[in-house]
């Protein structure tokens, strides 16, 4: 079985190809984890499974629009991963179709696609944080509504949004004492980033902020 195709069954065990694909190309109502090739995205679905989801993955160049649209998803989570938003397959384009029809999580990578999305811009961070932790500061709202604040997060990035080319429709929902922007949300839908990683054992109150995300989705 190659790696690609692990991943679009979710590596469960007992897994039967055929039937028990079929059933995957069926099933609505599941949280749909777009995977852009990244050692973390399991830890993401680990999480999120931990959290009463069910949930479907998917690489980022092994799914459609089309294929989105029939399944239905409650909620989209977009996972870290390699490279810039233009290397990210399907996101920026997922993004673009389904903002305002699909709540959608973007996290590291996927919060970066989000804005370039929008129409913002990426650049080099003024510091490489690659397993570092840094205090978490926001607003207390969407996915970090009762979070404590500030709360230390895990990061691996080298490139953050550019605070100067934060589109219009977005906000800044979180941030580190240096400024640099570490949460982003829509004004007026159901569309959130991260820079930081939720799914690190040492981001404390990351599992809270994926519950957060999961508590806003309309019922299954």
């Amino acid at each position: 079985m190659t790696a690609a195709t692990r991943s679009s069954v979710g590596e469960r065990p007992g897994f039967t190809p055929g039937r028990d694909a079929h059933r995957e190309r069926q099933r609505a109502g599941a949280i749909l984890v777009i995977d852009n090739y990244d050692s973390f995205t399991y830890n993401l679905v680990q999480y999120l499974a931990e959290l009463g989801a069910d949930v479907e993955v998917r690489r980022n160049d092994a799914i459609t629009l089309a294929e989105i649209a029939e399944r239905r998803p409650r909620g989209i989570v977009i996972s870290p991963g390699p490279c810039t938003p233009k290397e990210a397959g399907i996101s920026v384009p997922l993004i673009e179709r389904f903002a305002g029809e699909i709540p959608i999580l973007g996290v590291c990578l996927g919060h970066q696609a989000i804005a370039a999305a929008l129409g913002g811009a990426i650049v080099r961070a003024p510091r490489i944080m690659h397993g570092k932790t840094s205090p978490i500061r926001h607003d207390g709202r969407g996915v970090f509504r009762d979070l404590a604040n500030p709360f230390d997060a895990t990061r691996y990035h080298s490139l953050v949004i550019d605070r100067a080319t934060v589109p219009a429709e977005l906000e800044v929902s979180a941030w580190t004492d240096e400024g640099e922007i570490m949460g982003v949300r829509h004004r007026h839908v159901a569309l959130e980033g991260v820079q930081f990683h939720p799914e690190s054992i040492l981001t404390l109150e990351g599992k809270r902020l994926l519950d957060n995300f999961l508590a806003g989705l309309p019922p299954a």
